[in-house]
């Protein structure tokens, strides 16, 4: 069918030798993933055996055959392909470049019981490689990029790995002032509300039981910011999540804890501070104050770096163009 408009375009994408089995994963029950990246990007895909005719605008059939690319690449290391990984892909082309979209497939892996995961898009590359080079590692950036997700799969890694000895994972309690003697209960079940997003991280990576295993014999230790005072942490890999509900005095006294043989990850948006109303922010302020640290690495990630649900990221470009209209940092 001849095209009716110089801006819209039609490839064909055939994977080499791919069997039948890889060529269902790649589509999905009932051609389900094919109807994703078309709902996604706006183009049709037409599957004819192993080959994938692609038509629409020409930007948006370039973005489709990349993913379609990076989706044969799963199905031929035999990764179940699911629709939050098609998700997941269509997000990091979409913040890609071509040129580094070749980067993709030789960008580092950290193992977990999940099995292989890497960073998706050049940023999230970029953050799991400080991650691993660095001593510290600061994360910035909007809800759903994958700061906390990607800083727990390392430290996971580097446990299996015996790099270190403890996994430690901090958050600021309670409008990060950590006041929590008015809630009921002992102290695990007055923290356990600020701290499960870590542990539902870590169910993830290792599954429930070795969890449950490892924080009995303090391998694995979940605390509130305040617990850290007077500590040095050493052969540790440390995590401190919402940061930016640090004060000064709280981020530095976290950042000395860091002991020898130990690795910091400190993740936040500074956008989202919850202190009150004046009082700056540790995160704010560390980056003005560690930027050129050697040893400390700063990844700023962006809008277009959000991973969760495609409604997430048009949430966060709503309340961000309402931001600029009012004036209102939030």
């Amino acid at each position: 069918m001849p095209l009716l408009s110089s801006s819209l375009s039609e490839i064909e994408y055939t994977p080499e030798a791919a069997s039948g089995l890889m060529l269902a994963n790649m589509a999905g029950e009932l051609d389900s993933h094919i109807k994703q990246i078309e709902n996604r990007l706006g183009v049709v895909i037409l599957a004819r055996g192993s080959r994938f005719h692609i038509s629409g605008p020409e930007a948006a059939v370039q973005e489709a055959n990349r993913v379609l690319a990076a989706l044969y690449d799963y199905a031929r290391r035999n990764q179940a392909i699911t629709p939050r990984l098609v998700h997941q892909t269509i997000q990091s082309v979409q913040v890609e470049t071509p040129e580094t979209a070749e980067a993709e497939t030789e960008s580092l892996r950290v193992q977990t019981r999940k099995g292989s995961i890497q960073g998706r898009g050049p940023r999230q590359r970029r953050y799991l490689e400080a991650i691993l080079a660095k001593d510290l590692t600061f994360g910035i950036g909007p809800a759903g990029t994958g700061k906390t997700y990607l800083a727990v799969a390392a430290a996971v890694d580097q446990l299996n790995r015996e790099a270190v000895r403890r996994i430690i994972l901090v958050r600021p309690a309670v409008e990060a002032g950590e006041r929590l003697g008015f809630l009921p209960g002992g102290l695990e079940e007055k923290v356990d509300p600020y701290l499960r997003p870590l542990y539902d991280a870590l169910y993830e990576m290792l599954g429930f039981e070795k969890v449950a295993k490892l924080m009995d014999r303090q391998v694995i230790e979940v605390a509130p910011l305040a617990f850290m005072r007077g500590r040095t942490l050493n052969e540790s890999f440390i995590i401190l999540d919402e940061a930016q509900n640090t004060t000064p005095e709280q981020m530095k006294m976290f950042l000395t804890r860091i002991g020898f043989g130990s690795k910091a990850v400190v993740t936040g948006d500074v956008t989202q501070v919850d202190l009150p109303r004046g009082q700056m922010s540790g995160l704010t302020q560390a980056i003005e104050v560690l930027r050129d640290v050697e040893g400390a690495e700063f990844v700023f990630f962006q809008n277009a770096d959000v991973v969760r649900h495609p409604l997430v990221a048009r949430i966060v470009n709503a309340y961000q163009r309402y931001d600029e209209r009012t004036g209102d940092a939030g």
